[in-house]
């Protein structure tokens, strides 16, 4: 009986720690090899604190993916209350509070919208200009279904910066 059980522990240990985890590394590297090695910084929020560039989505981690983690913070928490000074309490809530991962790259059409007039002015660069750049840059939900409209911000502020 006790053999049984050892031959089943080495057996899924095998499958469970080696041999799938070996299958999914291949398939990711063979598939999606670029964003299995990090290089698409698209995937990634950065920091964007200069007034002429769209700021993403506040992050807990400072965007470092190697501490992924969302906040805590209660209603009342201090640091809630700076994210929220920085666009006013009327601003959309993705641009108020950290996502789960705080790595979160995308942001809500409407979240880009409210910053054009803060863009404008800094750019010298009429509002409707930089909706049109906006709307252009607006993917879909996931398969049609799953999630919501988003802009990614590293792409909006690299296609803002070829603007002319």
């Amino acid at each position: 009986m006790c053999l049984i059980a050892i031959r089943q522990v080495l057996l899924w240990t095998l499958v469970c720690g080696l041999l799938y985890p070996l299958l999914v590394t291949g398939l990711s590297q063979s598939l999606m090899a670029r964003q299995a090695n990090a290089q698409d910084t698209r995937l990634v929020g950065q920091a964007f604190a200069r007034q002429d560039y769209f700021w993403g989505r506040p992050s807990a981690v400072s965007y470092n993916p190697a501490a992924s983690s969302g906040t805590n913070f209660g209603p009342h928490e201090p640091k809630r209350e700076q994210q929220t000074e920085r666009f006013g309490p009327d601003a959309p809530a993705d641009l108020r509070y950290a996502s789960g991962s705080g790595l979160d790259p995308d942001i809500t059409p409407q979240a880009a919208l409210y910053q054009v007039p803060r863009l404008a002015e800094s750019r010298q660069v009429a509002p409707a200009r930089l909706e049109e750049l906006v709307r252009g840059l607006v993917r879909g939900k996931t398969l049609g279904i799953l999630g919501h409209e988003r802009v990614n911000v590293v792409e909006l502020n690299r296609a803002l910066d070829q603007l002319k």
